[in-house]
């Protein structure tokens, strides 16, 4: 009697077993027919109370927003970028070469920018280089494929100016920071802040009527002179490209 019961209780098990494997079995398919659109709607509803926040969301939107203006900024800058570099070709003529700014040093001592046209280019030593707003310096050395410029800031550059309000000359020297001195040999003369000045006819080295920059600040006068800082209008920190002069003086 044991025995039949015994062997009545595992035929029912296996028969149970099999039905419990074959009802997975037909899950599977069933998963698999529907790609899994059962299980995902399910992990929708039990990860739901785990989703990011609206704070989060907000934080989210912002960062998009932030990210937007930094490129639109970029995007403007680019545009007055290329602005400046059109308007320089198209003033470029047969006297004229269009270069690149590849090194510069504008800080300390040393103040220079490296170009992309050297002799091979018609590139001459004491060749004037211009830029978006002004003059920028002279050529101060060629190789076969760039040339070296002197910025006015530089204390070895030296150039004839012109004060055109007060009909005066003076002499614009580079003092190793950004604010060259303009000296007037006239304690007199009627500077004021502001004040435009541009090289002088009387130059030796410069065409005339380049514009350089403005009176920034005017330091007390001496016996003789009188001295002022010039804010110059050509930045050669923030200059990528421009033109390098071949006038003969």
């Amino acid at each position: 009697m044991f025995d039949i019961r015994r062997i009545s209780t595992s035929r029912w098990w296996h028969k149970k077993k099999s039905w419990i494997l074959f009802s997975i079995f037909l899950f599977l398919i069933f998963v698999r027919i529907t790609k899994g659109s059962i299980y995902k709607d399910f992990y929708y509803f039990i990860s739901k109370p785990f989703w990011p926040g609206e704070s989060q969301k907000e934080l989210i939107l912002k960062s998009l927003n932030q990210e937007y203006l930094i490129k639109l900024n970029l995007l403007k800058k680019d545009n007055v970028r290329l602005r400046k570099i059109l308007n320089l070709q198209e003033s470029s003529d047969n006297d004229a070469i269009l270069a690149a700014v590849i090194s510069r040093k504008t800080g300390s001592w040393w103040r220079q920018i490296i170009l992309n046209k050297g002799s091979k280019d018609g590139v001459q030593i004491g060749s004037i280089v211009v830029g978006p707003g002004g003059l920028l310096g002279r050529v101060k050395s060629t190789s076969f494929f760039t040339s070296s410029v002197i910025l006015l800031t530089s204390p070895e550059s030296k150039v004839g100016v012109w004060m055109d309000r007060i009909q005066i000359n003076g002499l614009l020297i580079g003092s190793g920071d950004d604010y060259p001195n303009l000296v007037l040999y006239s304690k007199d003369a009627d500077l004021k802040v502001g004040d435009f000045v541009s090289s002088s006819p009387a130059s030796t080295l410069l065409p005339p009527n380049i514009p350089i920059g403005i009176v920034h600040s005017i330091e007390k006068p001496f016996q003789t002179k009188k001295t002022a800082k010039i804010s110059l209008l050509a930045k050669p920190h923030s200059i990528d490209w421009v033109q390098i002069l071949k006038v003969k003086i």
